[in-house]
């Protein structure tokens, strides 16, 4: 059983330990296991079900467990760009995929912001810093910034372009991949992908390495190894998840955990290498559950940004414990140079904060307020429950958490909603009115950040607006759901 962690209940303070500002033979190799699409619930460690994963269950308990930790987006390119960057969205001004605006042209009534569809090469990433510091680094998977992960600090680059999909799909052939030319016919992507990992940690055994594994799974299409399937459709659904090719996938991803930590073992790395594991958005709506959570990927609520994580850090972090304090992917930047020994870059805000003292249970981290910020809109698919309204879902947002309350602003219609996450992890009752104060306070903080950030919030009207025709869709779209 987990024991709560009392230095990490929005404890005050820095770390006190004098940590090395250069990399020593203490520096542990980091092995970073990032999904697409993993959902807040989606493995056996948060409680799922009827998903197996048994590696990623050990791995857990061996180490630190965050509760309340987040993306910073709610979709693919904008979260991963934060996660390399160590900033929220307005820095790097990546805020959807694509540039393009989202869903049908006569619905919603501003212009969205477009952004930029590519990371700058001007920003230095943790690979950058950790590459400096000696450290052999590898990008296997999914990269989805640019045309090609190598100028962003990485030796090594496996699979990784432009694309945020699974190249043509989860079995070969994988064109215009990388190091993927050789599928054999039977292959499944993310075997293959776990077996690249495995062997970047041999041929670099004797060296410093930092491995981002970022793996394709379980992104969409839904396509999973038949044995596997064949499996869990025999299995007895859970109350939370029953999805079969969903729950195949994962044990696919769990089953290259397993293969990975045996070779660390294999050859006495185990002790040496601290891993990490998160995702970069909520689960796909229409084949997982984040109960209680409401919302899915493409959502500013809970269901949408909220990830599983954990930090396993031999002879640092203490196996089996939990940390409630609130943290944000933007953290792993300055987290991953601290561990490595590596500097911070000498020019670059970053915007998270190392959560080495809170892994070392040592000190805390100093109160502050997790922001989110999306200028644009991304459409609906098979799920809208979990939704604002039932043709997006996201509008034009921003959205700040500061300690047990999250608001939310609407950029159309000026809308508020003011959530105790403490007593209503589902964000079901809306306390805006209610609390005024607590609102404002909020309020204030979110836009005093957007003027700090220089985020843009979308103000142009968008003319092929059509409001009777979006009125119209509404109410088609909720009949249409409210029948299934």
């Amino acid at each position: 059983m987990r024991t709560p962690l009392l230095a990490c209940l929005f404890a005050l303070g820095f770390v006190t330990k004098a940590w090395s500002a250069e990399p020593t033979s203490q520096t542990p190799n980091v092995l970073f296991i990032y999904l697409d699409d993993c959902g807040w619930r989606d493995a056996g460690f948060m409680g799922s079900d009827f998903y197996e994963t048994p590696h990623l269950d050990a791995l857990a308990e061996r180490g630190m467990v965050f509760t309340n930790a987040y993306s910073c987006a709610a979709n693919c390119a904008p979260a991963r760009a934060s996660l390399l960057s160590g900033q929220y969205s307005p820095r790097h001004e990546i805020y959807n995929v694509g540039t393009e605006r989202r869903g049908n042209p006569k619905h919603g009534s501003l212009m969205h912001v477009p952004g930029t569809d590519t990371l700058s090469t001007d920003i230095r990433t943790w690979a950058h810093q950790a590459k400096a510091a000696g450290y052999k680094t590898a990008m296997i998977g999914k990269w989805h910034l640019s045309d090609d992960p190598l100028p962003y600090g990485f030796d090594v680059n496996v699979g990784g372009t432009h694309s945020g999909s699974p190249p043509k799909g989860y079995f070969p052939p994988h064109p215009k991949a990388p190091g993927l030319e050789d599928a054999s016919e039977d292959e499944y992507l993310t075997d293959r992908l776990s077996q690249e990992a495995i062997l970047f940690m041999q041929q670099h055994r004797d060296e410093a390495w930092l491995l981002y594994l970022s793996h394709f799974a379980v992104h969409t299409p839904l396509q999973a190894k038949p044995e596997l399937v064949a499996k869990y459709q025999a299995k007895q659904p859970g109350t939370l998840h029953d999805h079969a090719v969903m729950a195949a996938m994962i044990e696919s991803v769990d089953d290259g955990v397993g293969r990975m930590v045996a070779i660390l073992k294999e050859f006495g790395l185990e002790d040496k290498t601290a891993i990490v594991f998160t995702s970069d958005n909520g689960g796909y709506g229409p084949a997982t559950s984040m109960d209680p959570l409401r919302g899915y990927k493409g959502t500013y609520y809970e269901g949408g940004i909220r990830e599983p994580f954990f930090v396993t850090w031999p002879g640092v972090v203490e196996a089996g414990t939990t940390c409630e304090v609130p943290v944000i992917a933007a953290d792993l930047y300055p987290t991953f140079c601290e561990m490595m020994g590596a500097a911070l870059p000498a020019n670059q805000k970053l915007d998270g904060v190392s959560l080495v003292p809170l892994l070392t249970q040592e000190s805390g981290i100093a109160d502050r307020a997790l922001y989110w910020h999306f200028p644009a809109y991304l459409q609906s698919y098979a799920r809208i429950d979990g939704q604002r309204d039932p043709l997006y879902r996201s509008r034009p947002c921003s959205i700040i958490r500061d300690g047990r309350y999250k608001l939310h602003e609407y950029f159309e219609d000026g809308g508020l909603e003011l959530y105790d996450l403490v007593s209503d992890p589902g964000e079901t009752n809306n306390l805006a009115i209610e609390n005024p104060l607590k609102t404002r306070l909020l309020h204030s903080k979110l836009v005093a950040w957007r003027k700090q950030t220089s985020a843009p919030v979308p103000t142009e009207p968008n003319p092929n607006h059509d409001p009777a025709k979006e009125q119209q869709a509404i109410k088609k779209a909720t009949k249409k759901f409210a029948g299934r």
